[in-house]
């Protein structure tokens, strides 16, 4: 065992007992986290317009300061921009994390020199889990590699001004950077099939152990090297054992994903965002990932049904339920208030507190009042991948509200295939089938012969890369929403199959 791996699973074993100490108080943890927040924060001018001085329990909070999303609190947002001190959290945050807004454009999220160390920390922390639990050291001895954003920055105001990727990238602690690939060149070039094509020249030759990045994109990573070298990425990196993943479901990846590499590989999945290092998976054999009750963030949970409603019942962790959808609400040492950051979750076990992440509030298909969302698609897809033996690059799914023969209408998914299976017919049945058995308002409007069973339509080589290509966002932490309430993809991927 070489000394690097010896010194690894000594660091493991502290951060593992650690980490044990809060998991085994969760609710006296979250409650630590909330008065420190308040009290932080209460001459701030957030803190004096919510009277944070007059808070003293998360009901005095529920009721002074209502859920926001990033539209919301623009206005605060856009002072702290503009260069105003003590807005949202004490002094000026050191980076803004440049995201893509919804409705508004590109959003610009803090972060803070009480919150960047959260990030930075529970990265390292998902790595020293794994090794703890499995006493799998290999991998530190090899190359890493992070695809990611690019590490240059601009300036706002005093304010450094980045991705969230690139922004990490200066946090990389000095053991890792010898390490570490890609060059800091080659992390900074912008156009995401040039910078794939650098990365693969630069790492061919390497002993890569270690890679992460969001799925479709290292998908698209090795199926470069695979053309570039003839070899399935399990031959050409000989002891490439772990991925790490984040940002979107890995199931519907993972039969490419063996194919490509030629065999399976440890993974560990991770829920970070621009707003906070949420949870990630601190266990191989458990479902779920660890939800982060010490990282500078209080929780709280709405049920999704509820998440319109001024008066919905703002959940804390001690009141949650196993298997019920939530929109998770965050305050964090970044200056996030009671914010929705759209995302959905579900909690597999409650000891620890571990989660799921479900979906997103604004991803979705309700044209008929039958709400389906993200994991119940994906859980369909992975039921009939097993079935039929079949791997995919993509997929989204999009209500057909008006079919143009007069028929009943339907749920069109749009699949590019890795190769098209003949049973097309076959799997849309299956996939419909496994829609309804999870969702009882989808199962009624078939029945009640308000919609028609599911169609597929296969997409041709490349379409999901040309439509992201097309809006700007190839590559990064950029994905494609599996679900939407419209038609907007679903036609732009139309029309690149003409």
């Amino acid at each position: 065992m070489s000394l690097k791996s010896f010194a690894a699973k000594i660091f493991a074993k502290i951060v593992h007992n650690q980490t044990q100490k809060w998991v085994q108080n969760p609710v006296e943890t979250q409650e630590k986290a909330f008065h420190h927040l308040i009290e932080k924060a209460k001459e701030t001018s957030f803190g004096k317009n919510h009277h944070f001085d007059k808070i003293k329990t998360h009901e005095d909070f529920a009721t002074r300061v209502p859920i926001r999303d990033y539209e919301e609190l623009k206005p605060y947002v856009e002072r702290v921009v503009a260069g105003e001190t003590d807005v949202l959290w004490p002094g000026k945050p050191l980076y803004f994390a440049k995201t893509s807004g919804t409705t508004s454009g590109a959003k610009y999220i803090p972060i803070t020199k009480e919150s960047m160390p959260t990030h930075i920390r529970a990265a390292r922390n998902a790595i020293l889990a794994y090794i703890h639990e499995t006493g799998k050291t290999a991998f530190v001895n090899g190359k890493m590699i992070f695809l990611q954003g690019s590490p240059e920055m601009e300036e706002v105001n005093g304010i450094k001004l980045g991705r969230l990727s690139g922004i990490v990238a200066h946090y990389v602690p000095g053991y890792l950077q010898k390490n570490r690939l890609p060059s800091w060149e080659t992390n900074c070039i912008d156009d995401w099939e040039t910078k794939v094509h650098a990365i693969v020249e630069e790492t061919k030759d390497e002993n890569m152990t270690l890679i992460s990045g969001i799925p479709p994109w290292v998908q698209m990573y090795f199926e470069k090297l695979e053309e570039n070298t003839s070899k399935k990425v399990g031959d050409l990196f000989k002891n490439f054992s772990l991925f790490i993943y984040g940002g979107v479901n890995y199931e519907p990846y993972r039969t490419k994903f063996e194919k490509l590499i030629g065999r399976p590989v440890d993974h560990i999945e991770t829920f970070p965002a621009s707003e906070g290092f949420f949870a990630y998976q601190d266990s191989q054999k458990e479902k779920g990932l660890l939800l982060l009750l010490n990282s500078g963030i209080f929780y709280e949970f709405v049920e999704v049904s509820e998440i319109h409603n001024p008066q919905a019942r703002r959940l804390t962790i001690k009141d949650v339920k196993l298997g019920v959808n939530y929109a998770l609400i965050i305050s964090t040492t970044a200056g996030l208030w009671a914010y929705n950051i759209g995302d959905t979750v579900q909690f597999t076990s409650l000891k620890p507190y571990r989660v799921v992440v479900s979906g997103r509030i604004k991803h979705f298909i309700s044209a008929f009042g039958e709400h389906v969302i993200g994991k119940e698609v994906e859980e369909a897809m992975n039921k009939a991948m097993r079935m039929f033996d079949f791997s995919l690059t993509e997929f989204t799914v999009a209500p057909q509200v008006t079919p143009p023969d007069g028929s009943l209408p339907y749920h069109e998914w749009l699949v590019e295939f890795d190769a098209p299976p003949k049973d097309i017919e076959k799997i849309a049945y299956i996939l419909d089938e496994a829609l309804q058995e999870q969702n009882s308002y989808y199962k009624d409007l078939i029945q009640g012969k308000v919609l028609q069973p599911l169609k597929i339509v296969s997409l041709k080589r490349n379409s999901f890369n040309d439509y992201m290509k097309s809006q700007g966002k190839l590559g990064g932490q950029n994905k494609v929403p599996r679900l939407s309430n419209d038609r907007k993809i679903a036609e732009a991927l139309h029309k690149i199959q003409q």
